[in-house]
């Protein structure tokens, strides 16, 4: 088995560019995966092929092909990006607070630096382990301005933490009063995730309709509309019965797609943030699909 696991590592390595296995590396990092890249993808392709398998004995090839996927892409880009979400939002959570314990050790009389040490000792969650790589960087003789920087680049897919450790920077390098810039910008970000939160709410009857629609009333109509295909395939009727129902269920997880990037664009703004929406969604939409066009009608 290691032997068979390190020769998938050696062929991914050789078929993907150096270049997107660097970016997928950083991805995985950034989620707190233990594996290396060529690794994670390995697992990542087995988990895929032990779901496609049952699907295969169970149905044909195309549905194993489904499963496969679905479980690859979730397991491969779903996981990390809802693990990188999950921590960029409870960082961004606790970072008003932060700032406000900064500025308060600051007004006590102690120097930046010393503050950021201090701070490493409180609890904030995913956001102390930053600053605790920050400080560690600062006492291996690296420049404050410089460390955080290097936060800031570390947090980028986040705009609210990146903004916010760049004014931070651009004020130490400016001498401003860091208190009370600290103070400010706090504020601004609680209002900044105050306005996400309304947003979120405001939204909500939008997204329960594509979520209702999408993964649960088109693939029901879907799949009745396939098993009465499949009712009328008698006698001298010879309807592709087959052929339809995998168009059907390509066409289920199309529009499940497209919903979940539109989820995405209405909660957060941008199309990446509906990945996460389009797998659910597609998972339900077979499910529901697969279930409806199991059902046998009564002659």
């Amino acid at each position: 088995m290691p032997s068979l696991s390190s020769a998938l590592i050696s062929i991914i390595e050789k078929i993907v560019p150096e270049k997107w296995m660097k970016r997928y590396e950083i991805f995985i990092y950034s989620a707190n995966i233990g594996f290396l890249a060529a690794e994670y993808l390995v697992v990542s392709l087995l988990m895929g092929v032990i779901g496609g398998l049952p699907a295969y004995i169970a149905s044909n090839w195309m549905y194993a092909l489904v499963a496969f996927l679905a479980l690859f892409l979730g397991m491969a880009f779903g996981y990390p990006y809802w693990r990188i979400s999950k921590r960029t939002e409870e960082m961004e959570k606790m970072l008003p607070d932060a700032f406000f314990y900064l500025a308060s050790s600051l007004r006590a009389g102690i120097s930046f630096s010393e503050a950021l040490e201090e701070l490493t000792t409180a609890k904030f969650g995913p956001l102390t382990d930053e600053f605790r790589k920050t400080v560690a960087e600062i006492k291996k003789g690296r420049p404050t301005t410089d460390a955080l920087r290097a936060f800031a680049i570390r947090n980028k897919r986040s705009s609210v933490l990146y903004r916010s450790m760049m004014i931070i920077i651009e004020a130490l390098e400016r001498g401003a009063p860091m208190s009370d810039v600290l103070v400010f910008v706090g504020n601004d970000v609680r209002e900044i995730l105050r306005i996400k939160q309304e947003r979120k709410a405001s939204t909500g009857m939008q997204v329960m309709f594509f979520i209702i629609t999408s993964g649960v009333i088109g693939p029901l109509i879907l799949g009745v509309v396939a098993q009465i295909m499949v009712s009328m395939n008698v006698g001298d009727i010879n309807l592709p019965v087959e052929t339809v129902k995998n168009i059907l269920l390509g066409f289920v997880v199309l529009q499940a797609i497209v919903s979940g990037l539109g989820i995405g664009v209405i909660r957060e703004g941008k199309y990446s943030a509906g990945l996460k929406y389009s797998l659910l969604l597609a998972i339900m939409g077979v499910i529901v699909y697969q279930g409806a066009s199991g059902v046998a009608f009564a002659a």
